[in-house]
């Protein structure tokens, strides 16, 4: 049974959260082309996060774009419009009609794909009475440890970000009422990761797949 049903995980680290604006973060491998955006968030410029062949499929003519400041070049080559994006730099926040975005740092420890010189982000999203947090690409950090949120959306696949057991474990430090593992499933993880990441989760944290 789904257990929040506003949040549908529809590839690899794509997310798509339904309230009254319907944001997506990271769209990659969409089927269909719905153009329902309202608030498309940007983690970093790797290519399966910043994609615009999937942001075509959901972006409208009043669709706008939460992005790293360090990520404004690529995003403008990317043909995002300029003057819809909201950039950020870890640890800012802002609100966009009545949601609020907080910006996380993500980055790798002991791995080179995600620097934290690069002020890439994951984000919390507030909405619905909720606090969601997408975490993007990163591994178990101080920074992400201060998160507080009601949903956690965590990468489990291993290889580039953290394996299921260090995202369970980051999920018990937290302590969300619910968890989701995204990242497998497409270019790196299987769904045995997602399993294994259910299995090691605190009993009073609950795992919705969100698929």
């Amino acid at each position: 049974m789904r257990i929040v049903p506003e949040v549908t995980v529809p590839a690899h680290s794509a997310v798509r959260i339904q309230g009254p604006k319907t944001v997506y973060v990271d769209p990659f491998h969409l089927a269909g082309a719905p153009h329902d955006a309202d608030l498309i968030c940007i983690t970093h410029d790797h290519y399966d996060h910043l994609s615009p062949e999937d942001i075509a499929r959901i972006a409208g003519p009043d669709t706008w774009f939460a992005l790293p400041e360090t990520c404004r070049d690529a995003a403008v080559k990317a043909g995002l419009p300029e003057e819809r994006m909201l950039l950020l730099s870890p640890g800012e926040h802002l609100t966009w009609q009545g949601i609020v975005i907080e910006a996380v740092p993500a980055y790798n420890v002991g791995k080179k794909f995600h620097p934290q010189a690069n002020a890439w982000l994951g984000y919390v999203i507030e909405m619905l009475g909720r606090r969601y947090y997408v975490a993007g690409d990163t591994d178990d950090n101080p920074d992400v440890r201060r998160v507080r949120c009601h949903v956690a959306m965590l990468p489990v696949g291993g290889t580039y970000t953290m394996t299921a057991a260090e995202a369970a474990g980051l999920a018990n430090a937290i302590r969300p009422g619910v968890a989701v593992p995204t990242h497998y499933g497409d270019i790196v993880g299987q769904s045995r990761d997602a399993d294994e990441f259910a299995r090691l989760l605190d009993p009073r944290i609950r795992c919705d797949l969100a698929k």
